[in-house]
């Protein structure tokens, strides 16, 4: 079994990581949203190589799998995780109910 999670790197004053939190709640019944202050937390930041906020970084057993930059709509979310496969990391519990 994978350990999944999704890191959305965010800071205090930007206001396109605050239209982000209400995707992050929905994406966060599909798979584990952990937030990271990058002001507060540089060297992680560093090293994931967030040069942007919002930056959203996959997390497979700890190594990165892809990205997103910018604050983008639910769809875009959902598209890029099932590109990313993320259906066929998880249990069969964990899946949606049309798996």
């Amino acid at each position: 079994m994978s350990d999944i999670v999704l890191l959305e790197f965010w800071a205090p004053w930007c206001k396109p990581c605050e239209k982000l939190v209400p995707v992050l709640e929905i994406l966060s019944q599909r798979v584990r949203v952990e937030r990271v202050n990058a002001d507060a937390d540089p060297d992680r930041a560093a090293r994931y190589d967030v040069l942007s906020l919002p930056t959203c970084v996959l997390l497979v057993d700890g190594e990165p799998r892809g990205s997103v930059v910018g604050a983008r709509n639910l769809a875009h979310f959902e598209r890029w995780l099932d590109e990313m496969g993320l259906d066929e990391m998880l249990p069969a519990a964990e899946r949606g109910s049309d798996a």
